[in-house]
């Protein structure tokens, strides 16, 4: 007598784990980027111990700061050589991520989700928190962020997909990319008045 198979149990869907609060995903950001650095040969141990020191002093002040940013002025470099130092400490930082978040220079130039971040304060303010910016929403199920820092945005994007799918029961498709120095100082300025 052979028995039917049995069905298998569907999978539950498995999300990236929640952060408790903005301050404990901006402390991950710091951490995260500043090990990456470290493992790239991109910074001493030294100067990335001072850019968290003051990347950690701008947040307690309220100003969101980027460690990518705050590392290459802390080093002394010229406002003419922070696009390509910055680009060539997220292209090391990106090389260590799977999936490796693209470069997409003209993300700075979409148009600010207002409607999304109307119906998710939460993701607005953790993303001016990360200077990682909601870059378009269709719907709720297709959802792009940005970012300087690869770590920021990979950080983002895994907590618009738990935000979501805790809201409507779905798991939607979410990107994330880098942007360039200046896209990003645009599209930061554009949606958190930065």
């Amino acid at each position: 007598m052979s028995s039917a198979p049995k069905a298998k149990p569907l999978q539950q869907v498995v999300l990236p784990p929640q952060r408790v609060g903005i301050s404990a995903a901006v402390e991950e950001c710091l951490e995260r980027t500043a090990t990456l650095l470290l493992q790239a040969g991109a910074a001493s141990k030294q100067e990335l111990i001072h850019a968290l020191t003051l990347a950690r002093q701008s947040h307690a002040r309220g100003v969101p700061a980027d460690l990518l940013e705050t590392l290459c002025m802390a080093q002394g470099h010229s406002e003419e050589q922070l696009p390509a130092i910055i680009q060539s400490f997220g292209e090391k930082i990106s090389i260590a991520l799977t999936p490796s978040p693209p470069m997409i220079p003209f993300a700075g130039k979409l148009i600010s989700p207002s409607a999304f971040y109307e119906t998710f304060p939460d993701i607005r303010q953790l993303g001016g928190a990360l200077l990682a910016p909601v870059i378009y929403a269709e719907d709720s199920d297709a959802i792009g962020t940005a970012a300087l820092n690869p770590v920021a945005a990979t950080i983002m994007a895994e907590e618009i997909m738990a935000a979501v799918a805790r809201r409507y029961n779905i798991r939607p498709f979410v990107t994330a990319v880098v942007l360039d120095y200046a896209s990003w100082t645009t599209i930061t300025r554009k949606h958190f008045h930065r």
